[in-house]
């Protein structure tokens, strides 16, 4: 029996909330706290509202004082900013999830990601990256369309742009690298070679040497039906996606996952954390579009329910490397995630709507707050996400029905979501 650590999750969103409640349920877990947390986290854990995930600082404070000695990171500022290398320093005993600096430039940098599948031979679409327009305007020339222009840096899951006319390209090139479009993450500009294909998602918890593969999913990122219109962080989800087979798999283990954990490696870049690998399947090939440095949202919000084993001595075989002990259980049922929005997401949405019905949804129906505050005994909006619903049952269909159901129950002014998560799969 391990000791219990007092727990420590950063971030306010619907990912953490999944967090919370698996890590609420884990042996290994005392005290749980999340910094800042939400409306919803507040039924697994104390939330810290006063504590920003970014200001390493106040992060510091809370550990010392909460005597944390798990430390679970949701978003990916921080670790791209560096908050694992400062609080080694200052914590040498603390549990960290989530990878230094240099190993979260695999999201922090698009041009670092392509660099490194380069020199480890990871399958990706061909690309050049461009710091003046000129360049990357006559480069539009030389290759089909569509084109894929991609912000260098982080611009939270919105600086990808995919264009089928040759002077939009140009403008928005223009747009991005002159005009500020995204600001610093834009001033350098991944171009990239379209793959026609399916998007998946497959998660990897890493401890530098070994890893173990947590359940796969496909999210949907378009605010329309039939993804159509603007990205979003993220409309919905289902695990596991029909098309990804034991075949596609294989190959996703040996070209993608294995390369890249030895590329770490090799590159002696000590990567203790989760790797989200953004994969697109291309007529039974599998190809990277991306890596985050963490969790995805809302993918930890369908795939963290279908883990049946403690995902808190996960966490902990993470940071003291041995993953290779480690047996995941993961539940038979598919899941599926629905997210409800704010009217007008993902451009300027109102908050501050009164949440009701959550009391007539069913128990067996997840509910994961994102973008929600309390007031009193009120529930608020307070995001541009504002709720993820689960479901689990046999066939992804039927959990998408009983998440449909549950969202019927609840109302907020301007209540917003896709109707149609999961429509092109069998």
């Amino acid at each position: 029996m391990h000791s219990q650590l007092h727990t420590l999750i950063l971030g306010s969103g619907g990912r953490e909330h999944a967090l919370a409640t698996q890590l609420s349920q884990s042996d290994v877990v005392g005290n749980l706290y999340i910094a800042p947390g939400n409306g919803g986290t507040l039924n697994r854990a104390t939330n810290l509202p006063d504590v920003s995930p970014n200001n390493v600082d106040q992060v510091a404070e809370a550990i010392e004082k909460h005597e944390i000695g798990l430390l679970v990171v949701g978003p990916e500022d921080p670790l791209v900013n560096g908050l694992r290398d400062e609080l080694e320093q200052r914590f040498p005993d603390l549990a960290i999830v989530g990878p230094g600096k240099q190993g979260a430039e695999l999201e922090g940098s698009k041009d670092f990601a392509k660099q490194f599948m380069a020199r480890n031979d990871i399958p990706t679409a061909a690309y050049k990256t461009f710091t003046d327009v000129a360049s990357a305007q006559a480069y539009i020339d030389e290759i089909q369309p569509p084109y894929v222009l991609k912000a260098d840096g982080l611009a939270a899951g919105k600086g990808v742009l995919i264009i089928n006319d040759a002077e939009e390209a140009k403008a928005a090139i223009d747009d991005m690298l002159e005009g500020g479009k995204f600001g610093d993450a834009g001033s350098r500009l991944v171009i990239e070679a379209f793959l026609d294909g399916i998007e998946f998602i497959v998660f990897a918890a890493v401890d530098g040497n070994s890893y173990v593969l947590l359940p796969t999913a496909k999210d949907y990122k378009r605010i329309g039906e039939g993804d159509t219109g603007l990205n979003t962080g993220g409309m919905g989800a289902i695990s596991p996606p029909p098309f990804v087979d034991h075949a596609l798999m294989q190959k996703v283990e040996e070209r993608i996952v294995k390369p890249t954990i030895d590329g770490l490696a090799k590159e002696k870049i000590d990567y203790r954390g989760f790797i989200f690998f953004g994969l697109i399947n291309v007529g039974g090939e599998p190809y990277v579009i991306e890596y985050n440095c963490r969790m995805g949202d809302p993918e930890t919000e369908v795939v963290l329910p279908r883990i049946s084993s403690d995902f808190g001595k996960l966490c902990l075989a993470i940071h003291n490397q041995t993953l290779h002990d480690y047996q995941i259980e993961v539940r038979k049922e598919s899941a599926a995630t629905v997210m409800v929005v704010s009217g007008g997401y993902p451009e300027a949405y109102e908050k501050n709507k009164e949440i009701s019905g959550l009391n007539q949804v069913a128990d067996d129906i997840l509910i994961f707050h994102a973008g929600t505050k309390r007031e009193g005994n009120k529930l608020l909006t307070n995001g541009g996400r504002v709720m993820a619903f689960t479901a689990l049952d046999d066939h992804y269909k039927h959990a998408l029905m009983q998440a449909y159901n549950a969202i019927n129950k609840i109302c907020y002014d301007g209540i917003y979501y896709r109707k149609d998560i999961g429509f092109d799969l069998p």
